[in-house]
């Protein structure tokens, strides 16, 4: 199965478009984990099980991991996943962009050491920097496009011919990239108008679009703007707002629970929009 019909099975199976990220904070774990060594994937299991059938994808971002040399734990977190929930995307969040030689190995890390469903990369080198991902025609590959960060206006949003560029690469991509059908597009909550403007340019094509939660996107606004006429087309991210929700000590939560009724929240505030 490729990543493309993972994914779609994934939003109907499990009635969601939200994509549970994780980036673990050991400074913000529970004080019963701080002191494991596998504090980490100890963590981010419980967070994939409490949270598991309210999610259409799992986002570790590689930085979190590899600051902290856990580069194993995130291998075990993906095996974790792939063996207990295979029917769940893994999209791992690394936003590489390199030269083709390098690309070769960076490709080969995401889908080989990692065993990812799809990787977000960096378009600013160019198709050559993209194509290696592109030659494992199963896995997904998504390009950062209108990002949710204040400062991607930067460059993002110059002029060229008459429009932003964001939008020249939502089209290359479009028109050119996804010749095998596995490319999707990173495109930020915070930025509805500019969401719906890549959905235009687009069509079906995934978009994973962060911003929801702690970044303070609007969820009605990026559901309606970014959707697809069939009420999918999106993994709405939502990592510190769900990894990090506060327990309610009355109902006798802990930090797993208490991430499960967040994500079950957001899950079904999103699907308020959907069509």
């Amino acid at each position: 199965m490729t990543f493309i019909d993972k994914l779609a099975a994934a939003w109907t199976a499990n009635h969601s478009l939200l994509c549970v990220g994780l980036d673990p904070d050991t400074a913000k774990f529970p004080a019963q984990l701080r002191d494991r060594p596998d504090a980490i994937f100890a963590f981010c299991k419980a967070i994939i099980d409490a949270t598991a059938d309210a999610a259409c994808a799992f986002k570790p971002q590689i930085a979190y991991f590899a600051a902290l040399r856990a580069e194993d734990q995130l291998e075990a977190i993906c095996d974790y996943l792939r063996k207990t929930y295979p029917a769940i995307p893994v999209v791992l969040d690394a936003k590489r962009g390199d030269i083709g030689a390098t690309a070769e190995q960076y490709a080969r890390e995401a889908f080989e050491r990692y065993g990812a469903d799809a990787v977000t990369v960096n378009p600013y080198m160019g198709f050559d920097s993209v194509a290696p991902y592109l030659e494992w025609k199963d896995r997904g590959v998504i390009v950062l496009c209108r990002t949710s960060n204040p400062g991607g206006s930067d460059l993002q949003f110059l002029s060229a011919d008459g429009k932003p560029v964001y939008q020249h690469v939502a089209q290359l991509v479009a028109e050119k990239w996804n010749t095998s059908g596995q490319c999707g597009l990173v495109v930020g909550a915070t930025f509805p108008n500019e969401l719906a403007q890549v959905r235009r340019i687009v069509g079906d094509m995934p978009l994973l679009v962060p911003g929801v939660g702690a970044q303070g996107g609007d969820v009605e606004a990026t559901v309606k703007a970014g959707r697809t006429a069939s009420g999918a087309g999106m993994m709405i991210n939502s990592s510190r707002a769900i990894l990090y929700a506060k327990p309610d000590a009355q109902a006798g939560e802990d930090f797993a629970a208490a991430a499960r009724r967040v994500a079950m929240e957001t899950r079904d505030a999103i699907n308020a929009f959907r069509f």
